[in-house]
């Protein structure tokens, strides 16, 4: 069998490790200008994604886009010869201008290794008008610079912008964002360049995961963002998010806090916080056979046709009682709404809360209905519990692995010794597993390790091999119970056809792979693997709710991206690029601005230099301060000297003039005399 392939090459690659000695192409794409609203783009972006980005790169941007569609108003189409737009290219490292530069083509760079979500989701935070975080005027407020540590040459990335160049829109300085640096950025040795003034923060800084919550407020502040947001519902105010307690039906959903034959607490709480921790319950046990309980959701506008309904749901009821999942739809021809039967969830109970997708497909006015029914003759033990409901116009995970105890699985797993996800079978019938490492591989300690392996068993056909262009994307859940605030992490990998080991990578497993047990005894192949050591810490992912209840849990997916070329682009824009600022590079991270019509540098200022001239091409300092007032003072002393040196020749040749006109006129005189 093959040895795992590393796609991120052995280490653990931040943007500014990315981008480390590729400066060539990035002369003018790294030019920034100041925020203002002649720099937001439209709450709709048009972009264009050039052929020579990786295919695994094309599928995440995809992944972060949806990203911003459901955390932010903001949206992407596809340019179709609007004056300004972004191409998205694959360059020398990751990369992107701060805001609308209004040039036209706007590139943004997505090289190796820049695959990752949170990498995407930063560099586009700065085409829409974003600087580092640790970039902000009152930074040193919080985070102390350690210039001596800092690798030569790399200073100006530590530069902060003063209130007219950059807002902070009125929100807190945010150790948590996912545009500040880490710790050791640019460092030239082993000891950090930026020290957090509260230590607790040390190791929370530079996150790559996901938008913080203040980075989606201040990105919703800048465009004047208004919830696009479908529903979500944590069960804590007595209102119920506005849900109704349907008509017609005999028994009734109750808000509570525990339940007769459980659960005992909620899921959002877990029942740490005194005083709430609410949910929905049905209590199967007082109904009678054939009852149900209609639980509708408030009146929802879809925008996008296809929605994705996630909730925790806990059965403590008979095996025999169920939940239906309904929509009501809403039209000139059913005003009082018609239901349409979605989805019946049924089973053994079991004694815990679990995760159900369920993928809708409305395309006009609707209610989510959650219908619960008692079937079981005689009495149940206890009924059906939910929580934590999120309806987002996004579509849904195929599948989900939950890994119980993992923070006692991650303390007492081996380094180097992996676990791994049951063989889960995609739509187009291929077969994959997830191994994670919960104490990291070998020589990399402390960390998880997640690799995609392909699984294939004697008499499966109908497959092509070598698995062509699947991506396979590992998302570890922030548990968060409302989904726009969630910091899941998530690494995509791509099955190339073309890709070789000794052999090709991603051909069959009966061929390339190994065989394995199954827990029913039963055989199959497992493939190569390929992923990452460094798919997250140990101490990251004891953090926010990536653990709950003691239990882990990871959404898996298989969807097909094909490498066709992009859509033939418009031969011209709408309008020319009218930018002044295009022809003019500002210097030493000099921002260009817009000054009466015309283009302008304003220079970086420190806290004791300065960078002056028409494009910051000089440096200033306080050491100069001596230099520059002697130097002053001798060139007005010199300026004094030549002054009086030629007043002095002024007057010797006025008066040589002026006496030899009175010698002329006595000339003169004496002549006329004779």
């Amino acid at each position: 069998m093959y040895a795992d392939h590393d796609v991120d090459g052995g280490r653990d690659l931040d943007i500014f490790d990315i981008n480390e000695g590729m400066q060539k192409d990035r002369k003018r794409q790294t030019r920034n200008s100041i925020i203002g609203d002649e720099y937001k783009w439209p709450k709709t972006i048009p972009y264009y994604m050039e052929d020579d980005l990786e295919i695994n790169a094309k599928g995440v941007i995809l992944k972060a886009f949806e990203q911003y569609r459901l955390k932010t108003c903001i949206d992407f189409k596809l340019w179709t010869g609007e004056a300004n737009y972004i191409s998205i290219f694959k360059g020398s490292g990751c990369f992107s201008s701060v805001g609308n530069q209004h040039v036209g083509k706007q590139r943004l760079s997505i090289g190796t290794n820049c695959d990752r979500i949170a990498t995407i989701e930063h560099e586009f935070l700065h085409a829409l008008g974003f600087w580092h975080e640790q970039s902000r005027s009152d930074r040193d407020d919080y985070v102390k610079i350690m210039w001596d540590r800092i690798s030569e040459g790399k200073e100006h990335n530590f530069n902060t912008y003063n209130d007219t160049t950059s807002s902070s829109l009125g929100v807190p300085y945010d150790y948590g964002s996912m545009m500040h640096y880490s710790k050791n950025a640019f460092r030239n040795g082993i000891e950090p360049t930026i020290i957090t003034k509260i230590p607790a923060f040390s190791d929370v800084i530079g996150q790559r995961m996901e938008f913080s919550d203040s980075d989606l407020l201040k990105l919703n502040r800048l465009y004047n963002c208004s919830s696009t947001f479908l529903d979500s519902c944590d069960f804590e105010r007595e209102n119920i998010c506005g849900m109704i307690q349907g008509q017609g039906d005999k028994a009734d959903w109750v808000r509570v806090a525990t339940a007769a034959g459980g659960p005992n607490t909620d899921y959002s709480n877990m029942g740490k916080c005194t005083g709430s921790g609410y949910f929905m319950h049905f209590n199967t046990g007082a109904a009678n056979n054939g009852d149900t309980a209609l639980l509708e959701s408030r009146l929802l506008y879809p925008k996008r046709g296809y929605q994705c309904l996630q909730f925790f749901y806990y059965n403590s009821a008979s095996p025999s009682d169920t939940l239906k999942i309904h929509v009501r739809e809403y039209d000139s021809s059913n005003p009082n709404g018609k239901l349409r039967l979605i989805k019946t969830i049924d089973g053994s109970p079991q004694e815990l809360w679990q995760l159900h997708h369920v993928s809708l497909d409305v395309k006009k006015k609707f209610r989510v209905v959650f219908e619960g029914t008692k079937v079981a003759v005689g009495t149940s033990p206890g009924g059906l519990s939910l929580d934590d409901i999120n309806l987002s116009e996004t579509t849904c995970p195929e599948f989900v692995w939950r890994v119980k105890n993992f923070s006692a699985v991650m303390e007492n797993t081996p380094n180097d010794t992996s676990i791994f996800s049951p063989p889960f079978t995609s739509k187009e019938g291929y077969t994959f597993q997830m191994q994670l490492y919960p104490s990291g591989k070998a020589d990399y300690p402390d960390e998880l390790s997640a690799y995609a392996h392909l699984v294939a068993r004697e008499g499966d056909t109908g497959q092509k091999w070598p698995c062509p262009w699947k991506q396979i994307t590992m998302m570890l859940m922030d548990q968060h119970p409302h989904i726009q605030k969630r910091m899941s992490n998530q690494r995509s990998v791509t099955t190339d056809p073309n890709m070789k080991a000794t052999g090709l990578f991603w051909d069959d497993p009966r061929k390339v792979g190994v065989e394995v047990n199954d827990t029913d005894g039963s055989t199959y192949f497992r493939g190569p693997g390929s992923g990452t050591p460094v798919y997250l810490t140990q101490l990251r992912a004891k953090s926010r709710d990536f653990i709950k209840g003691g239990d882990a849990i990871f959404l898996l997916t298989m969807e097909g991206k094909s490498p066709q070329p992009s859509p033939t682009p418009p031969t011209t824009t709408t309008t020319s690029p009218s930018d002044v600022c295009l022809s003019v590079e500002c210097l030493n991270d000099g921002v260009c601005v817009v000054d009466e019509g015309r283009a302008a540098c304003r220079c970086v200022v420190g806290d004791d230099w300065w960078y002056y001239g028409d494009r910051c091409q000089f440096k200033g300092s306080n050491k100069d301060k001596t230099t520059l007032a002697l130097a002053s003072s001798l060139s007005v002393l010199a300026a004094m000297v030549v002054i009086t040196a030629v007043s002095v020749i002024c007057v010797k040749r006025k008066y040589k003039k002026l006496r030899k006109n009175d010698v002329d006129m006595e000339n003169m005189g004496n002549s006329h005399k004779l």
